[in-house]
């Protein structure tokens, strides 16, 4: 449990997002060559980058992104 707990300090929105408003797919597929995608039921919300040099970036970049959007 200590872990889960580290992770939803460490990004509250995500967790939010995974828990209330829609779901997070992380690697790439022959839909998508991001490798991070935010949605909810209307479709994408947010897109990452091809790569990141660590998951622990594309995990920030991610918290970044679902912050701006939960705050418009």
């Amino acid at each position: 449990m200590k872990n889960k707990l580290d992770l939803e300090k460490q990004f509250p929105n995500i967790s939010h997002w995974i828990n209330e408003q829609g779901w997070i797919e992380l690697g790439q597929d022959e839909h998508s060559r991001s490798m991070v995608r935010v949605l909810d039921e209307g479709g994408l919300v947010w897109e990452g980058k091809n790569s990141y040099k660590t998951l622990d970036e594309a995990l920030r970049k991610t918290e970044t992104a679902i912050t701006k959007w939960l705050n418009n």
